[in-house]
Order: C-alpha cells, then sequence, then structure tokens
C-alpha cells in the first residue's frame, strides 16, 4: 500500500495547485448583489459564451435583456432559453451583424432606450475574411462595429444616465499596434494573430477616448479583459486540432481556463457594481483595475483613432471639419479617406 502514497501524494499536490491557480485566475463572482429592474441592458454577441452568461445574469437581476446577434435561430432559441429559466419575459433576441453597417444602423433606430450597453461580441484569429463593407473582419467586428454601434446609441445612453457602456477587451491589447498606414491589411502580409491584437488594443484606446468626451454626461465606460475562458471564440487558433493537444493538454487546460459562467462575472461586475458609479474610461483585468499597455495610453493616438474611425463608419462629428469632403451615409474606402485626411502623425510607438 505504502508504494501508492507517493504518487497519489504527487498527484494531489499537482491537482490542488491546478484548483488554487484557476481560482486565482477567475478572480470568482461578482460581488453585488445589485439588480438592474427596469432598466434595458444591450449585449452584443449574446447567444452563446460569455455574452449568453451575462444575458441569463442580468436577466435575473431584473433588466429589460436585448441579445443583439448576427445567427438569429441560436439568438431566439437562446433567449427562449434565459426566459425560461430566469422566469424573465423581458429577454428579446435582435438580429445585429456587427460585419455590416447597415445592420448596425437599423437595429440602433429599432432600440429607443438603453441603459447599459455590454460590447461583447467578437471573432478571433479568423483568416482573412472582409466585413461586408470590405473592412478586415476582426478589426471590423471587434472594433469599428462597436464603434459605430456605440456613437448611434449615445443619445439614448445620455438619456438614461446614469448609465453605463462596458467593453470586452483582451489581454492581447499588449502586443498591438495601430498601424495608420495600414490598418486594413491591404499592403503587408496579413497575420491573423497581430490583426486580432491591433482590434483590442483599439477597444482600449476607443474606451479611453469616448470616457474623455463623455465627461459631464452621466455615462460612463470602462474596457474590461474577462481572463481566459473556454467559448467558441477559439474555434480558429488550433489549439486543440492535433492528437496531442486534443489528449495531453486538454485536461490542463481544463483545469486552467474558468467556464463561460465565471468568464461573464467581470462583464457583470461592471454593469451592476454599485461601486464602479461614476468610474469611466478605466481598464480592468477580470474585476481589478490594472494599467493598460503603454499605447494604449496614448491619447494622441486615441484621438487619431477616434477620427479615422469617424470617417471609416460614415460618422459625422459635429462642429468638426477636418477633411475637405462632405461626409456620407455609406463608410467611404480606408485609402481615400486616409489620403484625404489632414490629421497629425501619432506619437512613436
Amino acid at each position: 500500500m505504502s508504494k501508492y502514497i507517493l504518487p497519489v501524494s504527487v498527484f494531489g499536490t499537482v491537482f490542488g495547485g491546478a484548483v488554487l491557480l484557476k481560482n486565482h485566475v477567475t478572480g470568482g463572482r461578482c460581488p453585488s448583489k445589485a439588480t438592474v429592474t427596469g432598466k434595458t441592458v444591450v449585449i452584443t454577441g449574446a447567444n452563446t459564451g460569455i455574452g449568453k452568461e451575462t444575458a441569463q445574469e442580468l436577466a435575473k437581476r431584473g433588466g429589460r435583456i436585448i441579445m443583439g446577434c448576427r445567427d438569429m435561430e441560436k439568438c431566439e432559441a437562446a433567449a427562449k432559453e434565459i426566459r425560461g429559466k430566469t422566469l424573465n419575459p423581458h429577454v428579446y433576441a435582435r438580429h445585429l451583424d456587427l460585419a455590416s453597417m447597415k445592420s448596425i444602423r437599423e437595429f440602433a433606430e429599432s432600440e429607443q432606450r438603453v441603459d447599459v450597453l455590454v460590447n461583447n461580441a467578437g471573432v478571433m484569429r479568423c483568416p482573412a475574411w472582409r466585413t461586408e463593407d470590405g473592412f478586415d473582419m476582426q478589426f471590423g467586428v471587434n472594433y469599428l462595429g462597436h464603434f459605430l454601434l456605440t456613437n448611434l446609441l449615445l443619445d439614448k445612453l445620455k438619456e438614461s444616465a446614469p448609465s453605463r457602456v462596458i467593453n470586452l477587451a483582451s489581454l492581447a491589447h499588449i502586443v498591438g499596434k495601430i498601424d495608420f498606414e495600414d490598418l486594413n491589411w491591404e499592403k503587408k502580409k496579413f497575420d491573423t494573430k497581430q490583426a486580432y491584437c491591433q482590434s483590442k488594443l483599439a477597444n482600449v484606446l476607443f474606451t479611453r477616448e469616448l470616457a474623455k468626451r463623455l465627461q459631464g454626461t452621466g455615462v460612463t465606460v470602462n474596457a474590461v479583459h474577462p481572463g481566459v475562458v473556454a467559448t467558441e471564440l477559439g474555434r480558429h487558433t488550433g489549439l486543440h486540432q492535433s492528437q496531442f493537444s486534443s489528449s495531453v493538454l486538454s485536461p490542463f487546460f481544463s483545469l486552467l481556463v474558468k467556464n463561460p459562467e465565471l468568464g461573464a462575472q467581470p462583464s457583470i461586475y461592471l454593469a451592476v457594481s454599485e461601486e464602479m458609479e461614476g468610474v469611466t474610461g478605466r481598464y480592468y483585468d477580470v474585476m481589478t483595475e490594472k494599467e493598460p499597455a503603454p499605447l494604449a495610453l496614448d491619447e494622441e493616438v486615441a484621438r487619431k483613432l477616434w477620427e479615422v474611425s469617424s470617417r471609416l463608419v460614415g460618422l459625422e462629428e459635429e462642429g468638426q471639419t477636418v477633411v475637405e469632403f462632405e461626409f456620407l451615409q455609406e463608410p467611404l474606402p480606408l485609402g481615400q479617406i486616409l489620403n484625404k485626411s489632414h490629421m497629425v502623425e501619432p506619437k512613436p510607438f
């Protein structure tokens, strides 16, 4: 019997250590018990993963939940499931394709009130796909789509103030770079990893610039890295496509990576927590405020990104004329926008 003691002890120690590490990585559950009764919460990409769990928890807390999704069949099924589990009848499926500026505009026009906006949807490490409007899929969906959606909903958020915007970012932003010369990967060789990192850095820069522009309105905006979560987002990474990774790495991966329910806790915390009242322009690693990467703190880059993005999606900045052409309802080609822009160069990285 004694010959089994050492191996069992070693296994127990390793397993216990992994569990403790997982608890540390997950950050636990949202400590706030605050409700959102009577408030309208818009969540993008809410039919699966973190978005679905966020929708379900906020439905439990009494919110009127708008689930904005591209796949309406899956969205309707998820909304029905959440209504059944929470007994909250005010959970609605709405069509929203973040790869289509037309779809985003139609969605924004359909909503009459917004108290909380959770920009959750995203794609990761996909091939060199293009959105309906010709943008790199990751930059278009992860950043530009949410940039346009948020701006179109700003008046409604201001009317509902105090209101909140939560942008799902990623730790990957620390190795991102905003390439103003080729945001759309038209000149250089496409790198799916760098495209993802650029989109997530853009989300953090957008958060900080939007917070500045919303000062005094009662609308707050914060970015959050939810941690490492087992969702469909990683379908293009190839992590489990080999026999070795599936049989050897998967057990350890499952110990260290949290499930979507825990992955949703940071979004829920930023959406409901009393201590987040009035807090804006911050970056959170799970539920702990952290300083983002140095590039994400560059105010000049953030301002320029905002101005370029406004033109890419066809937004007009009221009272400002920084280019020599009229703004159009439909977005202009990226090359045409950058060639006609009179904006300053960013600070050196």
